[in-house]
């Protein structure tokens, strides 16, 4: 997916080296789902389970909060209590650490088809899952040919004008909320566009999805936010970087000799 200029600012580069964050969003992961990248995640968390890694996480003293979205809105009639160390809450505000306050919402609250017309959502969640089994096959196709992942639904974001418009208007509105309620940044997914960026004074902050952009939000220990984008997993960057390095080998060793 490609990224404004600002948000490609925020993009980390990721390394075979394991690193610990201060805190991670994660978001639109939809676990059990065609499109689900759990994989991805798994290898993300360099564990074999979701679910046992992050409970285990808990276990061992991290703080993790669990904020329902629309595909989830079953889990909101728990809102208030805490599973497994879990908190379920319908928005959080984090402090970070340089001080900074941001709100945390799912999102989908300013999503007018959400809200008010819900088989036309659904009609919509129908017509996503259709989209991403074609595009897995013609995926599939473009491997065989030597061509990168190529996804419809992001080029049609950053095409289709309505997309676009969209996605400004859900922005701005969600900076404005975060800006209502005191805050210095709002963190978010629903839309799939992974973003950092300005909008009149307020950080506003999406995590993406773990479907087709494979993103997530990282604060480093200086509460700095950052986007890793996790398309390639661990071991598979450790063998092209293996076989770049053989590469480069003959041709320093030529250099060495003349």
């Amino acid at each position: 997916m490609r990224h404004s200029a600002t948000a490609e600012a925020h993009v980390a580069k990721t390394d075979d080296s394991t690193r610990r964050y201060r805190t991670i969003f994660i978001s639109d992961l939809h676990l059990g789902t065609r499109g689900c990248q759990a994989e991805l995640v798994l290898d993300f968390l360099r564990h074999n389970d979701v679910v046992q890694k992050l409970l285990r996480k808990v276990r061992h003293g991290a703080r993790m909060i669990f904020v329902p979205g629309n595909h989830d809105e079953f889990a909101r009639q728990f809102v208030g209590l805490t599973f497994g160390g879990i908190e379920i809450v319908r928005n959080a505000v984090h402090v970070a650490a340089d001080g900074k306050r941001y709100l945390v919402m799912h999102g989908d609250e300013f999503d007018v088809v959400v809200r008010h017309s819900k088989w036309l959502a659904l009609f919509g969640d129908w017509a996503y899952d259709t989209a991403l089994f074609l595009n897995t096959h013609f995926n599939a196709i473009r491997r065989l040919f030597g061509f990168d992942y190529w996804s419809f639904s992001a080029w049609a974001k950053l095409k289709v004008k309505n997309a676009v418009n969209f996605i400004g208007s859900f922005e701005r509105e969600l900076a404005a909320e975060a800006k209502r309620r005191g805050a210095d940044g709002v963190v978010c997914g629903h839309i799939h566009h992974p973003a950092i960026r300005d909008i009149n004074g307020v950080t506003y902050v999406n995590t993406g999805d773990f479907i087709e952009s494979c993103s997530l939000v990282v604060e480093r220990d200086d509460g700095a936010l950052e986007i890793v984008i996790w398309s390639t997993p661990y071991a598979q960057r450790q063998r092209e970087r293996a076989a770049a390095g053989r590469a480069d080998r003959p041709a320093e060793a030529e250099a060495e000799a003349a």
